[in-house]
């Protein structure tokens, strides 16, 4: 799997994802760990790290946690312009 940097506006300009690298695994991982982990959980950001793996640090998926907060947030207000998807559909080649 290719591994992809954290993908919000500011990570671009360096104030983001702190240069870290993000699997599509790592991200998934991420995921499930914050369902398991809940803001009342001990230790959460520990938790979140180790359930992760590739060496990611508390600090590392605390940061991760806040921009994908930011994100969710800047969609939700509508700051963030939805894709223009398409409607149309093409079959695969054969």
């Amino acid at each position: 799997m290719a591994a992809t940097r954290t993908s919000t506006s500011s990570s671009q300009g360096g104030s983001g994802g702190g240069g870290t690298y993000w699997s599509a695994r790592e991200n998934k991982a991420f995921e499930e760990a914050l369902a398991v982990y809940d803001k009342n959980t001990p230790d959460r950001w520990y938790n979140v790290a180790k359930a992760v793996g590739g060496g990611k640090t508390e600090e590392e998926v605390k940061r991760h946690y806040q921009i994908l907060v930011r994100d969710v947030n800047r969609i939700e207000s509508g700051r963030v312009p939805f894709p223009n998807y398409t409607t149309t559909t093409t079959r695969p080649s054969s």
